[in-house]
């Protein structure tokens, strides 16, 4: 009873004929429930208030073309790439199974995906359907306890180890909330996290899940790192993979989808990010003034480039903008891996020297940067981060 009460107390309060933005979103983060709180809270045939978004960014969606329901093409021009990865897993050049050209293809079909979208899914990527499956369901399994369970790790600490929370950090200067709840576990950062601080409803699939991702996240950079025609373990030398963030969304069915988001239009502070993700689908990135889905692919994972390694790599490689729309069925699930830095690091990511030459004009587009400098106006800005370093 006491977990429906919470949401029936804040509901209540964005029914008010005074209704007052700030106060209504404080309110309902106080509840600690997330917008499965609300949810539970009864039957709804209307979305509160905060969750809506404002007349001005509805408005400006009718710039875009909307392409909802999956991989949206014309004439073939917009379709998220599908790369399989079979034939250099594992990447051991002695093993029988290892194929040169096939290789070499990948490379090539990762540079272009990653010049052309900053978006493109892995087929035959090494990690097992069945831990897959396991990690979905035991997302679902946090997000779908009772309250109080998970009132404990509520906050918007951005160095906890492990929080649970509703739209993202710099809620409290959102203009709206969105249509989720997340799980942050910190896996490495640099050091592996300790297991005891994971939640018990999630915590041995967790660390499965992770050492496969730790072993294709070393894969992916070094077909990355071939991708911009470097050595193959240059980007890992830089660290590009050192820090590991697991986030958990749960996004509920929603009753007026047209009016909300899953998650809002941003771009990732990574230099890149493996999502797993359900069937039910929602994500879009911006290409060409064209908000393109993304179709679920089963056992697939989707890969998007993030804006350090736009950095780093000059804009050869694009971090493309994204966001989750909301959708009448759910809950969707996902796990969205973001692979960085070290934030206590004091080494400088800019423009590799290494991607130039004296034959073209090339000059850097940012300046140096650490990756906490990044994170600070990430944090404080939330869109359009980038511009803050360019040159």
């Amino acid at each position: 009873m006491e977990k429906a009460n919470h949401g029936r107390e804040f509901l209540a309060g964005c029914d008010s004929v005074s209704y007052d933005h700030m106060k209504e979103m404080k309110a309902f983060d106080d509840t600690k429930a997330g917008v499965k709180g609300v949810v539970d809270a009864g039957a709804l045939s209307r979305i509160p208030r905060i969750f809506v978004r404002p007349q001005d960014e509805l408005a400006n969606d009718e710039r875009f073309f909307m392409s909802s329901k999956g991989d949206f093409s014309v004439n073939g021009k917009f379709v998220t790439p599908v790369i399989d990865l079979k034939g250099v897993l594992p990447m051991n050049k002695i093993n029988d199974d290892y194929d040169q050209q096939r290789h070499n293809e990948i490379v090539s079909e990762i540079r272009h995906a990653s010049e052309t979208w900053g978006f493109f899914q892995l087929i035959n990527h090494g990690i097992p359907k069945t831990v897959m499956d396991e990690m979905m369901t035991g997302v679902k399994r946090f997000h779908e306890q009772d309250v109080e369970a998970k009132k404990p790790l509520y906050s918007r600490d951005p160095n906890k180890k492990v929080v649970y929370f509703n739209t993202h950090f710099h809620f409290h200067k959102a203009r709206y909330a969105e249509w989720k709840d997340s799980l942050v576990c910190r896996m490495l950062s640099p050091d592996p996290i300790d297991p005891e601080d994971l939640p018990n409803t999630s915590r041995d699939i967790m660390l499965e899940y992770t050492r496969h991702l730790i072993c294709l996240g070393d894969i992916l950079i070094e077909l990355l790192s071939e991708g911009l025609r470097l050595h193959p373990q240059h980007l890992k030398g830089l660290d590009c993979t050192k820090n590991l963030v697991n986030i958990g969304h749960y996004y509920p069915a929603c009753p007026e989808p047209e009016l909300t988001l899953g998650g809002g239009k941003h771009s990732d502070p990574t230099f890149f990010t493996i999502l797993l993700q359900d069937d039910i689908g929602g994500l879009q990135f911006l290409h060409q003034d064209y908000w393109v889905g993304v179709t679920p692919v089963p056992g697939a994972l989707l890969v998007n480039i993030g804006d350090l390694l736009q950095v780093i790599s000059n804009e050869r490689f694009k971090s493309a903008e994204h966001r989750v729309v909301a959708n009448f069925t759910g809950p969707r699930i996902s796990m969205a891996s973001f692979f960085s830095g070290s934030k206590t690091s004091t080494k400088l990511y800019g423009p590799l020297k290494e991607l130039f030459s004296s034959e073209n004009d090339d000059r850097p587009l940012y300046k140096d940067i650490t990756i906490k400098e990044y994170l600070e106006v990430y944090h404080s800005k939330g869109l359009n981060v980038l511009s803050h370093f360019r040159l």
